[in-house]
C-alpha cells in the first residue's frame, strides 16, 4: 500500500464520498426544516410562498433528490455500484424540483436557483464519479 491508496482505493474517493454525503445530509435537514411549520416561519419571506404552495409531486421530487443523494453517497462509501442508479434517481428529483421552482419563481430568486443548481452539479458529478469508481474497481 502506498500513500495514494487505501486498500487499493485512491484516498480522494473517501474524501469525495464523505464530503458529498455531508452535503446531501444537509439537504435532508433542509427538507425536514421545510416540512416543519415552526422552522418554515424563520425562512426568508421570498422562500415561503414557493415552499407553502409546492404541490405534492414537487415535494416528492425534492425528497427523492435529497434522500437519493444521501443514499447514493452512503452506497459509494459502502463501495456498492448501486450508487449509480440511486444517484440517477436523485438527479431526476433535482430536475423535477427545478421545473417546479422555475414555474413558480422564474429566475427572480437567485438564492433559490443557486442552491438547486449546486445540487444539480453535485449529483451529475457523483453519477460520473460512481461510474469512474466502478471502472477502476473501487466499487462493485
Amino acid at each position: 500500500m502506498n500513500d495514494k491508496t487505501v486498500g487499493g482505493i485512491h484516498w480522494s474517493f473517501w474524501i469525495i464520498s464523505v464530503v458529498t454525503l455531508i452535503f446531501n445530509v444537509m439537504g435532508v435537514i433542509n427538507y425536514f426544516a421545510q416540512m416543519n411549520a415552526d422552522s418554515l416561519a424563520s425562512f426568508p419571506e421570498s422562500y415561503r410562498p414557493i415552499i407553502e404552495g409546492r404541490p405534492p409531486w414537487a415535494t416528492a421530487a425534492f425528497a427523492i433528490a435529497v434522500f437519493g443523494g444521501s443514499l447514493g453517497c452512503l452506497l459509494l462509501l459502502l463501495k456498492k455500484s448501486a450508487a449509480f442508479y440511486v444517484l440517477i434517481a436523485s438527479l431526476l428529483g433535482v430536475i423535477v424540483t427545478m421545473m417546479h421552482i422555475f414555474g413558480v419563481a422564474g429566475f427572480s430568486s437567485f438564492e433559490i436557483w443557486i442552491g438547486v443548481l449546486i445540487q444539480l452539479v453535485v449529483v451529475a458529478f457523483l453519477i460520473w464519479y460512481s461510474k469512474q469508481a466502478e471502472s477502476k474497481g473501487w466499487i462493485s
